[in-house]
This record gives structure tokens, C-alpha cells and sequence, in this order.
């Protein structure tokens, strides 16, 4: 279901910034859990960080750890994936999704996420 808004995509060189945002409707409507996927070229999607809003705790996979972070608003509705150091491995249509989660932990370990956006694309060029 179609409820959330990604925007920031973009072409940059490797090693260049671009800021993501996801609008969501906010923790009653669409969880506290949001999480930012993305898929390659050719490839599967694939995690790439989440957030569980209730206290802002943060989970980031492997290949962005220490260049991307994810942020929220204060309103809690918006949330931010800031990349830095991008690489053209980091090139794909990235996604955020939401769902309720218990805890952080659940939130981080996969599951299905009901709310989708429609992606926003991220291009880096070497």
C-alpha cells in the first residue's frame, strides 16, 4: 500500500551528498518503524537502514555504515537518509517503507513492511 513519499534522488559524482526524504502520515497511521531499501540495477532490493521513530534508534547494514544516517523531525513524520560518500555502488531506486514493530530489534530484523513509496532514484557516477 502506497502511503509514503520518498524525494532527494538524484545524479552525483562518487564521493558527493544527497538527502532523502520520506513522508509518512506519521506513527499512528503508518508505525514506528521506517525503514530505507533500495535496488540496483538488475539486482534485488535490498535493506539499507532503519529507524524505529519511538525513541529514534537507528540500524544501518553494512556497505553504509559510517556514510549514511537516518534522521526524523520532530513531528516524527518525516524521516531523512543523509549519504555521504557515495559510491556508484550506491546507485539504485531506493524505497522507504513502514510498519509497526515491538521493539527496536524487530524492527531491524526484516518482517513485512506494509506502507511503500513509490521510490526516488539515485544515480552515482565515478
Amino acid at each position: 500500500q502506497v502511503q509514503l513519499a520518498e524525494s532527494g534522488g538524484g545524479s552525483v559524482q562518487s564521493g558527493g551528498s544527497l538527502r532523502l526524504a520520506c513522508a509518512t502520515r506519521g506513527t499512528a497511521d503508518n508505525g514506528n518503524c521506517v525503514a530505507w531499501f533500495r535496488q540496483p540495477p538488475g539486482k534485488e532490493r535490498e535493506g539499507v537502514a532503519a529507524l524505529w521513530t519511538e525513541r529514534g534508534l537507528t540500524y544501518y547494514e553494512n556497505p553504509v555504515k559510517g556514510r549514511f544516517t537516518v534522521s526524523q523531525d520532530n513531528a516524527k513524520t518525516t524521516v531523512y537518509l543523509q549519504m555521504n560518500d557515495l559510491k556508484p555502488e550506491d546507485t539504485g531506486l531506493y524505497y522507504c517503507a513502514a510498519r509497526w514493530a515491538r521493539s527496536p530489534h524487530s524492527c531491524y530484523s526484516g518482517g513485512v513492511f506494509d506502507y511503500w513509496g513509490q521510490g526516488t532514484q539515485v544515480t552515482v557516477s565515478s
